[in-house]
């Protein structure tokens, strides 16, 4: 039992973190290592792997992955602000360093592999982003005079230039819709909203023109007679097969044909062996999440704790949305792990990392931290 009246960190922490967000949470990352052990054995066994290969992996970074969240939890709002402006430098330096030396897959360049562990920088980069661009609009909203919107413009626009070169459309789009987001949420003009709805629609387009597969995939999309649709067939078909209770763990059919039925399709699978329900209840789980951050957002009175916490909430979320709704061709295809669920250390640790900031941006704060926030505040609005 840990008692109110013990002034220790962990009591602290147990009492003002969200147990209910956390909780659930926890519950997607059990829910991951059920659906890893169902779905990732066809796929080892078909490029001659042992059988266990991704679930022993997605098991071993799962572990680091939650002490990575429960010691980022502890963080304050400066930690917190600190720890993301050095990963998103780390980041950025990897990023650039893997379109130098990092191998060619599939006419992509994002991976690169340090001390033996393949790492994809731009997943890292994510939610670090989103906590410098927070910090920056929350400084434009105390200080009109900083030139923090630009400021945050440019962050954008290196970051997006970085994952375009690699190229890697899915977290382009996924990044600009969370910087949008924040900057509406900070009392931007509706007109710059939509001027930069327009510049990201233009440049949908010029991709859409220029670069062979993100045509093929939207062409593929709003007409599948035009290409191979095996995948997207495939994993629409295993909602059918699952029906409401689904074939049971173990039976399902689709996972031994399709590739990414450990990461892409993961959601396919626990259709089709846990069934309609099963989806319904991870739906949940991650609308729960999004919706209980967002509300302990807009309870706190630090813009930057809320305009952070606003945005990682819309980046995990979105990005659950898109794996889904590609998993159930309403979109199209597009490589998008469904957070804590598909098979990835790289995006695994990352979102770790990520919700862990969300939760201690959440925390109902002492009131003796809250003061210390606020003197310090004061004192560089001074200076």
């Amino acid at each position: 039992m840990i008692s109110r009246e013990e002034r220790t960190p962990l009591s602290e922490w147990w009492w003002t973190v969200d147990r209910l967000q956390l909780a659930a949470i926890i519950a997607l990352m059990l829910a991951g290592i059920i659906l890893s052990l169902a779905a990732s054995p066809p796929v080892a066994v078909r490029i001659g792997l042992d059988p266990f290969h991704f679930f022993n992996h997605h098991v071993m970074f799962l572990a680091p992955a939650f002490m990575v969240m429960i010691a980022v939890s502890f963080l304050s709002p400066q930690q917190i602000r600190r720890s993301a402006l050095i990963v998103f430098a780390v980041s950025i330096t990897l990023i650039a360093v893997t379109l130098l030396i990092g191998p060619e897959v599939k006419g992509s360049r994002r991976w690169i592999t340090l001390l033996g562990v393949n790492i994809q920088a731009s997943e890292s980069a994510k939610p670090a982003f989103v906590v410098l661009a927070a910090w920056l609009f929350a400084e434009s909203t105390k200080r009109p005079e900083m030139p923090a919107t630009s400021m945050a413009l440019v962050l954008l626009l290196t970051l997006v230039s970085l994952l375009v070169m690699e190229p890697d459309f899915g977290q382009t789009m996924l990044i600009s819709m969370v910087w949008g987001v924040l900057f509406f949420i900070a009392g931007m003009r509706m007109v710059w909203v939509m001027g930069l709805a327009g510049v990201a629609s233009a440049g949908l387009f010029i991709a859409y023109l220029l670069v062979p597969h993100v045509a093929g995939r939207i062409q593929r999309f709003m007409n599948p007679a035009s290409g191979d649709t095996f995948q997207v067939d495939t994993a629409l078909e295993a909602f059918y097969n699952g029906g409401w209770f689904g074939l049971g763990p173990g039976e399902g059919i689709a996972k031994r044909s399709l590739p990414d039925s450990h990461t892409d399709f993961v959601f396919a699978v626990a259709a089709e062996e846990f069934g309609i329900v099963l989806c319904l209840i991870l739906l949940s789980l991650f609308a729960f999440i999004v919706i209980r951050a967002l509300s302990r957002a807009y309870a706190t009175e630090d813009m930057f704790a809320r305009f952070a916490a606003s945005g990682l909430a819309v980046l995990f979320g979105v990005q659950a949305a898109i794996n889904m709704s590609v998993n159930l061709q309403l979109i199209p295809a597009k490589g998008m792990t469904l957070p804590f669920i598909s098979y990835g250390g790289s995006s695994i640790v990352s979102l770790a990392y990520g919700v862990g900031m969300m939760l201690a941006l959440t925390r109902h704060r002492p009131r003796t931290e809250m003061e210390s926030i606020s003197d310090a505040n004061a004192l560089r609005s001074y200076a």
